[in-house]
This record gives C-alpha cells, sequence and structure tokens, in this order.
C-alpha cells in the first residue's frame, strides 16, 4: 500500500517542489500562528516552527506522512520574517543589502507518532542595491509571504550575487534532506 503524504504548507513553492521530485501528495496547511513564537536564533526558530507545522497536521492525518517546514532569515543577529507591508519590505531588503545572511529551513516529518526533525543552512550574498531597485523589486509585489521579503526563484534572484549551501532550502523545501530523511526513517524512495 501507498503511504499517504501530505504538505502542512499552502506554500506553491514547495508543492511545485514536492511535484517535481514526482511524488502524490495532498495539501493541508498548518493552523499554527507563527507570530506565537518567538526564539533567540534562527536554527531554533526555524526548527520549532517546522515541527509545530507537521505535529499541527499530523493530528488529523496521524497514519500519513506530514511534511512541515518554516524558512527563517537572519542578518547581523535579526531575524526576518515575512514583510506585513511595504514598509517592513524595503527595511529588510535594505538590511540584506550589499550583505551575507543566513536562511534557516527546518523540515520536520510527522509520521505515527514520530517526528524527525533538521535544519538546513544557507549562506547567502545579496547585491547592494540602490533605491530604486528597492522600490522596483517591491512594486513587483514578489517580496510578500516571503522570509526575508525576496524570492531566490523569481526577481529576487537578480538581488543574489551567490550562494553557499542548498539553493532549494532557500526557495522552502530542501529536497536533498527530504529525500534522505523519507529514505531512512520511512523507507520511502524519491528515486
Amino acid at each position: 500500500m501507498k503511504q499517504r503524504i501530505v504538505l502542512a504548507s499552502n506554500s506553491p513553492r514547495r508543492q511545485q517542489l514536492l511535484t517535481d521530485l514526482g511524488l502524490e501528495f495532498e495539501v493541508a496547511p498548518s493552523k499554527i500562528n507563527e507570530l506565537d513564537y518567538a526564539m533567540s536564533s534562527g536554527k531554533a526558530l526555524a526548527a520549532i516552527l517546522s515541527v509545530a507545522k507537521a505535529q499541527d497536521v499530523a493530528e488529523d492525518f496521524p497514519l500519513s506522512i506530514v511534511i512541515g517546514c518554516d524558512t527563517v532569515v537572519e542578518v547581523d543577529g535579526m531575524l526576518l520574517g515575512k514583510p506585513q507591508n511595504e514598509s517592513e519590505a524595503r527595511k529588510m531588503l535594505e538590511m540584506l543589502s550589499g550583505k551575507t545572511h543566513t536562511v534557516y529551513t527546518g523540515i520536520a516529518i510527522a509520521c505515527r507518532g514520530q517526528v524527525k526533525n533538521e535544519v538546513v543552512i544557507t549562506k547567502v550574498n545579496f547585491k547592494e542595491l540602490s533605491s530604486e531597485e528597492i522600490d522596483r523589486y517591491i512594486a513587483s509585489g514578489e517580496p510578500f509571504d516571503k522570509a526575508g521579503a525576496y524570492a531566490i526563484q523569481g526577481k529576487g534572484s537578480t538581488l543574489v550575487s551567490s550562494i553557499e549551501g542548498d539553493y532549494f532550502a532557500v526557495v522552502g523545501l530542501p529536497v536533498f534532506t527530504l529525500a534522505r530523511m523519507l529514505e531512512q526513517h520511512f523507507d520511502l524512495h524519491v528515486l
């Protein structure tokens, strides 16, 4: 019998990556409020949120493999979530401009009361951004609903000069880590 997979996220990017892997899955977004959680470290926050999301959805799907993810951006000791408005997006992009920041992507898999969790860490280098570039990027609408106010897989790719680590983790789903975890802990092979 094929194991049922549930993605605890409404993210179109995560859904596309799972589809690209050829996995059949359904979507059941977590109902947790990310703003209820506060941590001093991006790594801890990404871990806690990914586990909380997976466990929340696993309550409704206890026999399924439930995948929860969360991405946190950290620059100069500040944790950046998703901007709530243009002003927050501008502030985040100004903070990232010309600097290296860290992206923490937590991935948790819950099934039958068992939870496995890892955090993938990627360094992202931004070019120096002019006020006009920031204005144009915000006007594109892309910064919203994205940790750190940018999408590396979209127009935001023009802001990134280089990365050290897992590109897919920055998109929001570290596919290598996911495939390894599914194989090691749940005997589910992507290939």
